[in-house]
């Protein structure tokens, strides 16, 4: 097993937004976690990265016991964060957004990796662009770049389709679907588009009110899950 929750909750000031949160996640599985806008999905990939006022339960990442960690650590330890919105520094280049990442990795390699130019080439072309002028679809890419540089064991991403062109959603998903499947990135991403979550995930969590109220592997997100938990 890579990722354990165990009953984990979380806070903003003193004020419970997520409670009793659990699964687990062995290597190179994908979860697509899910839910109406407003439930927690995002609250959760903040809480993971530390970045909630507090966390109660358990959370360990290879064996190693990251409920007390930092972000700074956690980061170490092995997770890398594609935030809502991007998080993109507009001002600076396509190449300084991406060393950023770097800054997390252990094993003190310095310089953009050479999987990041691979996978998307615009931005290999475009190194020296500010990344302020690019598209919402390279900015994406763009973020997923600069996770991939800390050398993740696991990858979040949130929304990781969110507002993008839909031949950028294609090619967004190629990717991410290489990265688990082929390089055995473990991945948990929260997503919208249920399409997409079937065809990347091996399993699913849906959350309501901040607790997980459905779970399982993929192929049990029914139809009728759907209408119940995920219909506006």
């Amino acid at each position: 097993m890579l990722l354990d929750l165990r009953e984990v909750g979380s806070y903003y000031g003193n004020t419970p937004i997520l409670r009793n949160i659990s699964f687990e996640l062995d290597q190179g599985q994908c979860l697509a976690v899910l839910g109406r806008n407003g439930v927690g999905k995002t609250t959760l990939m903040r809480t993971i990265m530390g970045l909630t006022t507090k966390m109660t339960g358990s959370m360990s990442i290879a064996g190693q016991d990251a409920s007390k960690m930092s972000t700074y650590l956690r980061s170490h330890a092995g997770f890398g964060y594609v935030p809502q919105g991007r998080g993109i520094l507009g001002k600076f280049t396509v190449r300084e957004n991406i060393l950023l990442g770097t800054f997390a990795r252990t094993d003190k390699k310095v310089g953009i990796p050479k999987m990041c130019l691979e996978l998307f080439p615009y931005l290999a072309e475009n190194l020296d662009k500010r990344a302020g002028l690019l598209s919402g679809g390279q900015q994406q890419q763009l973020s997923i770049a600069r996770a991939l540089a800390t050398d993740p064991k696991v990858l979040l991403l949130d929304e990781p389709t969110e507002g993008i062109q839909p031949n950028i959603v294609q090619e967004i998903e190629a990717t991410l679907h290489r990265l688990n499947k082929e390089v055995g990135i473990t991945m948990i991403l929260t997503e919208q588009h249920i399409k997409v979550a079937r065809e990347l995930a091996d399993k699913f969590i849906i959350m309501d009110t901040g607790r997980v109220v459905a779970l399982g592997p993929i192929a049990q997100l029914s139809d009728e899950l759907i209408e119940e938990h995920l219909t506006l």
